[in-house]
């Protein structure tokens, strides 16, 4: 997971200031995480966490069902 989010995630959140934090994996395929720093605030948050998080994390983890924000 942390693979995942170190290629394909946190270069792009990075570039805008922000990042993202694992905080659960859960034996039923939900992940949370934590978006920080400039994407913290973001009105797009939800975007960020749907267009781009979830989708990489699917598309390297397939067992993966949702990711939500905490």
């Amino acid at each position: 997971m942390e693979k995942v989010l170190d290629e394909d995630v946190r270069p792009f959140l990075q570039s805008h200031g922000g990042d993202v934090e694992l905080v659960e994996v859960s034996e039923d395929g939900v992940v949370k995480v934590k978006l920080t720093g400039g994407c913290a605030g973001c009105p797009m948050a939800w975007l960020t966490i749907t267009g781009l998080v979830e989708r990489a994390i699917k598309a390297k983890i397939p067992e993966i069902k949702k990711v939500e924000a905490v």
